[in-house]
């Protein structure tokens, strides 16, 4: 996952508003969201290769995501999964900063990441490259590669579009979200991050949505919006080399207590 934009208890009527996608080599298996065999009030996607996931909610009102944090190129394979931080939560019943500190105490075992966790009430962070465990603010919010709203440019418009549709038609929010996921407009050379891979991988790299060859891009995008009675919109859309179309699946579900 490698950008994901949310509206935290920023809305009267969404208390979470979620517009994310997920980044990935296209060879590597994964299973479109739904609710999991082995754990039945979790929804979301599954990494096939690894048994982890990139995000997920469960019926509870859990939440939680992960992206990798780009610090130049891959140094060799870490001894766990970072797909495991998301998993290990969602089908757990800690709280989110006990768990989140257990994960900090082992935060060595994966490669670099940012993950999320927490429910309707309370939302937290972690990197292993940041402070510790960090609360999160109700308000829109945005995570790349990095830290939580570090201002790479598709994260600062991404947040700034998301807050505008709050706005809007709660009607035509999800088609809305999915059209703000689906830019691959490129900021200019002297406004993108410079992580350690070059210039042209910073480019490749730095759209919303990213179709950059037959290898690696956006594999899904994903919108979630959590309706203050606790209904569920959860719609996720796949694709293939170079950004082509394959799937959609949706699912409306409740939130219980």
């Amino acid at each position: 996952m490698c950008l994901i934009l949310f509206a935290f208890q920023a809305h009267a009527d969404f208390p979470l508003v979620i517009a994310a996608n997920r980044d990935e080599a296209y060879a590597r298996p994964a299973a479109p969201a739904a609710f999991w065999q082995d754990h039945p009030d979790v929804y979301g996607g599954r990494d096939l290769e690894m048994g982890g996931a990139w995000m997920g909610l469960t019926r509870h009102g859990r939440f939680a995501a992960v992206t990798n944090y780009r610090d130049g190129f891959p140094k060799g394979v870490a001894p766990r999964s970072r797909g495991d931080l998301v998993g290990g939560y969602l089908t757990g019943t800690q709280a989110a900063p006990p768990y989140l500190e257990s994960v900090a105490a082992r935060k060595a075992d994966y490669a670099g990441f940012g993950v999320l966790a927490g429910d309707l009430n309370e939302m937290w962070f972690l990197s292993n490259y940041g402070k510790g465990v960090e609360p999160v603010a109700h308000g829109v919010h945005g995570l790349s590669n990095h830290l939580l709203n570090t201002p790479w440019p598709k994260v600062t418009t991404g947040k700034q579009q998301l807050a505008a549709l709050l706005h809007g038609d709660a009607g035509t929010l999800p088609e809305k979200l999915f059209a703000l996921l689906a830019d691959r407009s490129v900021a200019a050379d002297t406004e993108l991050p410079d992580t350690g891979v070059g210039i042209q991988r910073e480019k490749a790299l730095g759209p919303k949505f990213i179709a950059v060859d037959e290898r690696y891009g956006t594999r899904a995008s994903t919108v979630i919006i959590v309706h203050r009675d606790g209904g569920v919109t959860y719609a996720e859309r796949s694709f293939g080399p170079r950004g082509a179309f394959l799937s959609e699946v949706s699912n409306r579900f409740q939130i219980t207590a």
